[in-house]
């Protein structure tokens, strides 16, 4: 039997790998990662067996993004957008992926934050065709054989959600996975890693969400979440399959619980090349804001004292990259702490309370407050003006709570209060901007978690910088993919912060806006890559002659930023 080869390859050094197929005739367009639609041209429809299955007119790339643009324009609600540029993708990658590299701006928000949760929510009724693995208690003796047979072989990024934390949505059981794609399709988009290397794996654990269980649709695992060492072995089995299937596959642990986000990623922190976005992403895109706050008041960041309210995954992570950066600056580890508060539901929290292990590192000892004689003292205005809160940041999802007592409380402490309420979806966050701006008389130096429209102050428009993680987490993956990191260190958050936080122009420092805006996600990613790379390189923790970036170590930044840019994939037909 005739076998037609289809196949192409990227890069000088051949870093990001070709697709080779061996399918001909109807089934090359039923394969979204080589299908090109209307696009193949005709020399391609007669080599490859396609003649009379397409129409007659052969249209470029650009044509056929316009009509998908004219299709996407008349679609009422950005649920229906998402649904329609997950199907287009699952036909057609390269085109796909050009729609939403036109305007990235409009298009993040659809494929990720917030749209996403939707999708989540929508999971089981919205399913139309199979993406990625999914990993259940009757399959994970079998997780090995499963992960060796994906279509994909050459895996480079996996991002893995056990479905409990789904952007303030909660436990959405199997419905996890669209985060795992919005996240895959982000790195792709920011640091040009090709699909076929990206892999989205839910671990369906069951769910403790009985709307979802009591739904006759539901899609998951229909049981009770597992927990305790059932947990655990569970995971320690998806582990041990995916390092050996994927040894040098990076691992991006995603919406975990706080109660076990802390707990597997420190486990497997040696055993796999692996860090989780909500914590250590979130960190550093929270860091890279307040650096770029530091030199747009030309302040230092050993000078101020921070309040991180919401003690959550993200919340510590800020407040561990944080406690990081000042050590990098100089700062005794203890006095450092001492400059980092955070609350929960009960306040500020301290040592003489029984504490989730992961609280324990930046808990107070009451002794040294003296303002705090009773639980009722205990509140977010109390600890600003008491302890003299310079950075104010919000990953509580409760909404409004930086109110205008609160506001005036900071600006006590600072003429350019540093506020930041970063709490996803819109709805739930802590304060809106135009607030901020009229409170503190456009003083307030402000960035967001979801997108807000710009804000008119004093006769200016501003636009409100997103602190999206998305900034971070691609450039990092890319980063340790090239260099052939074999551990992600923290100081790969703090380089990838001040990549981010360097590329601010000089203009938007002056304006007050912390963050790049969103049409700059490649070439922030790229400088992130770059930054990461080499602070890879220098700590050597690097395989020399990795297998990914055939990369000889010769500590040359200008060959690893070379490397870089030849490995990034673009969404173009070849």
């Amino acid at each position: 039997m005739e076998i037609n080869h289809y196949e192409f390859e990227y890069g000088e050094y051949g870093n990001t790998t070709g697709v080779t197929i061996n399918l001909r005739g109807f089934d090359i367009l039923r394969f979204n990662n080589i299908s090109k639609g209307t696009a193949f041209s005709i020399e391609e429809r007669v080599r490859l067996k396609l003649s009379g299955y397409l129409p007659f007119r052969v249209k470029t790339l650009e044509e056929q993004v316009g009509n998908s643009l004219d299709i996407i324009a008349k679609k009422e609600t950005d649920i229906e957008k998402f649904i329609y540029i997950r199907s287009l993708y699952d036909r057609n990658v390269v085109l796909a992926h050009a729609v939403i590299a036109s305007d990235v701006t409009q298009f993040l928000p659809i494929i990720y934050t917030p749209t996403v949760g939707l999708a989540c929510q929508q999971y089981s009724s919205m399913f139309r065709r199979a993406n990625g693995i999914h990993l259940f208690p009757d399959n994970i003796d079998y997780a090995e054989y499963i992960l060796a047979n994906y279509t994909d072989k050459d895996i480079r990024v996996a991002v893995v959600t056990d479905n409990q934390g789904i952007l303030g949505l909660g436990d959405q059981g199997a419905g996890g996975i669209p985060i795992c794609l919005g996240k895959l399709m982000l790195y792709t988009q920011g640091a040009g890693i090709a699909p076929w290397h990206c892999l989205p794996i839910s671990l369906d654990v069951g769910t403790n969400n009985q709307v979802l269980l009591d739904d006759p649709g539901y899609l998951g695992w229909r049981n009770k979440r597992l927990k305790g060492d059932d947990y655990d072995l569970f995971i320690e089995k998806f582990v041990t399959a995916f390092k050996k299937v994927f040894p040098k596959a990076l691992c991006q642990w995603e919406d975990f619980s706080k109660q076990t986000a802390f707990s597997v990623r420190d486990k497997y922190l040696d055993q796999v090349i692996s860090f989780n976005d909500d914590i250590q992403g979130t960190g550093s895109i929270t860091l890279a804001g307040i650096l770029a706050a530091m030199k747009t008041k030309n302040a230092s960041l050993t000078d101020q004292v921070f309040l991180v309210n919401g003690a959550g995954a993200g919340g510590v992570g800020i407040a561990e990259q944080i406690w990081t950066e000042l050590k990098e600056q100089g700062m005794d580890e203890t006095e450092a702490r001492k400059r980092i508060f955070t609350m929960d539901s009960r306040g500020v929290v301290t040592t003489d309370r029984e504490l989730e292990r992961y609280k324990l590192k930046f808990a107070h000892d009451p002794a040294g407050m003296p303002w705090l004689k009773s639980p009722a003292d205990n509140t977010m205005k109390n600890v600003i003006l008491h302890e003299k809160i310079t950075v104010l940041i919000g990953t509580s999802g409760q909404p409004g709570c930086f109110d205008q007592p609160i506001v005036d409380a900071m600006m006590q402490n600072s003429d350019r209060p540093v506020i930041l309420p970063l709490s996803n979806p819109t709805t739930n966050t802590e304060a809106v901007p135009a607030d901020l701006y009229r409170w503190t008389d456009g003083n307030a130096l402000v960035a967001t978690g979801s997108p807000f429209d710009p804000v008119s102050h004093n006769g200016k428009s501003f636009r409100i910088g997103q602190m999206n993680n998305a900034f971070v987490f691609p450039g990092i993956g890319l980063g340790i993919i090239a260099s052939g990191a074999t551990q992600v260190l923290p100081v790969f958050f703090s380089a990838a912060a001040h990549a981010v936080a360097e590329f601010i122009s000089d203009q938007d420092l002056a304006d007050g806006i912390l963050c790049p805006p969103l049409d700059q996600l490649r070439e922030v990613s790229i400088a992130v890559a770059k930054q990461v790379g080499a602070e890879a390189i220098n700590a050597g923790v690097t395989e020399k002659g990795c297998a990914f970036s055939r990369f000889k170590h010769n500590n040359d930044p200008e060959r690893l930023n070379t490397l870089i840019d030849n490995m990034v994939w673009n969404p173009v037909y070849f």
